[in-house]
C-alpha cells in the first residue's frame, strides 16, 4: 500500500544507522512490528497480574547451595 507521509529526515536517518536498516520502508516496518509487540506485552502482563509467590533470589541461592547433584567442576 502507497502512502506519503512526512515524517522528519533525521528519525529515519537515526533509525536506520541504529538497525542497520537500507530503506525507509524498513523502519517503518520494524517501528510498526515494535510497537505491535510491545502492546501485545503489555496486554499480557495486565493478563498475568504480579507474581507475589515467586521465587527471590535469595530462595534460588539457596535452593543452588543445596542442590548436590550439580557439578559445578571446570574439569
Amino acid at each position: 500500500m502507497k502512502t506519503t507521509l512526512d515524517i522528519p529526515e533525521e528519525k529515519f536517518t537515526t533509525v536506520q544507522n541504529l538497525y542497520g536498516l537500507r530503506t525507509k520502508r524498513e523502519a517503518v516496518i520494524l517501528a510498526l512490528d515494535e510497537l505491535a509487540r510491545r502492546y501485545k506485552i503489555e496486554r499480557l502482563v495486565d493478563q498475568l497480574g504480579t507474581f507475589s509467590d515467586f521465587m527471590t533470589q535469595d530462595d534460588l541461592r539457596e535452593m543452588r547451595d543445596l542442590d548436590t547433584t550439580r557439578d559445578i567442576s571446570l574439569n
